[in-house]
């Protein structure tokens, strides 16, 4: 009787599967039907069904014939029993300032495709710029007992991180981070984009350079305008802090703040707008005075959204690698997962890149 039930143990599948008709007691059977039917093992045949598939490097063709032969079984997963029995929800949580900026939309995609491929789900939640609304968030994440957050916080203050450090969750901040904090992050080096970008202005013989700025304080912000004041002081040329302005990445500052600039009459020739929302509100005050882009002023933003391309008059940008930031954010993440134990590996800055399109003029 013992040795029976040992045999059970040893041969029982990864995860818990059960029919979508409840009928749980024929589970493990119909598991062993579809391994023998394609002469794989009852293992490979689990990892399939919990999405792992290319996590242990099962060919796609067995991928498809286990898929579709537990579709005429009527089968699905089990997350909940696999969940329960590796002591995990099997989710992670996930916070970004704003869902409708196309920056963090892709971030957000590509955490949750990352989140898939190893078996996870994800919970978004939006703090809209906010940080009370992220400190709730995060309160939620936690009552919800995920595995792990992938941050993209607001970026004014870090207090209610410190809580989160010392309960030895897994955590990685994206984009905006806090380099005092021992937490995982990955983010842009904001900084060689904005000097690169600025340093490209001045050499097409700019000087009346509009800096369009995001949230005070946060890390992409500082650094940006570090890049910017950096790249003035190279060219040995002064800057004018009357053109600095702005407190927000949004569009509404973005068009606020350069109808000030153009009422203000500070002579500005080219704009350098620290978002892709930012320059889309300068893009629409400068339309609205009848400007032309570049013959009247010309622009850069950061960020690189397919729209850039498209206008007019396309758009030179600092384009972000957002797509490896949160491919990035998911392999650290579930580093700390899958080892507990370790340490949290630090901070990586991804390159980068100017694209010169025709927003830029030379004077």
């Amino acid at each position: 009787m013992q040795k029976n039930k040992r045999l059970r143990r040893k041969k029982s599948p990864p995860i818990s599967v059960i029919p979508a008709n409840g009928e749980l007691s024929r589970s493990h059977t119909t598991l062993k039907r579809i391994a023998n039917q394609l002469d794989v093992s009852v293992s490979t045949v689990s990892r399939v069904l919990s999405g792992q598939a290319r996590r242990h490097r099962i060919s796609p063709q067995t991928e498809a014939a286990v898929s579709n032969l537990a579709r005429q079984f009527n089968f699905v997963p089990n997350q909940l029993a696999r969940g329960l029995r590796l002591k995990k929800t099997l989710t992670i949580g996930l916070v970004i300032p704003d869902i409708s900026n196309p920056f963090f939309a892709g971030i957000a995609h590509q955490v949750a495709l990352g989140a898939r491929q190893h078996g996870y789900s994800i919970l978004l939640c939006d703090s809209q710029e906010d940080v009370e609304l992220e400190i709730q968030s995060l309160g939620l994440l936690r009552h919800r007992h995920v595995d792990g957050l992938v941050i993209c916080p607001v970026g004014t203050s870090a207090k209610h991180l410190v809580d989160l450090v010392q309960v030895h969750l897994p955590i990685v901040l994206v984009d905006r981070y806090f380099p005092d904090l021992p937490l995982s992050y990955v983010g842009a080096d904001n900084l060689a984009g904005a000097a690169e970008a600025t340093n490209y202005l001045i050499a097409n013989g700019h000087r009346r350079i509009a800096c369009l700025q995001g949230i005070r304080g946060s890390s992409p912000n500082e650094f940006r305008l570090r890049g910017y004041r950096e790249a003035f002081a190279k060219n040995q040329l002064p800057e004018d802090p009357a053109l600095i302005v702005g407190d927000s990445f949004g569009e509404q500052s973005g068009y606020i703040e350069t109808k000030l600039l153009l009422r203000a009459r500070k002579d500005v020739t080219a704009i350098l707008a620290f978002s892709n929302l930012i320059a889309l509100g300068a893009l629409r005050a400068l339309a609205e005075e009848k400007l032309r882009i570049p013959d009247d002023i010309s622009i850069i933003a950061f960020d690189d959204q397919p729209y850039a391309a498209h206008l007019a008059t396309p758009m030179t940008t600092v384009a972000q690698p957002f797509s490896e930031m949160g491919e990035v954010a998911v392999k650290l993440l579930f580093d700390q997962i899958q080892s507990p134990q370790q340490e949290p590996k630090g901070g990586i800055l991804l390159p980068t890149r100017l694209i010169v399109r025709r927003s830029v003029k030379k004077l």
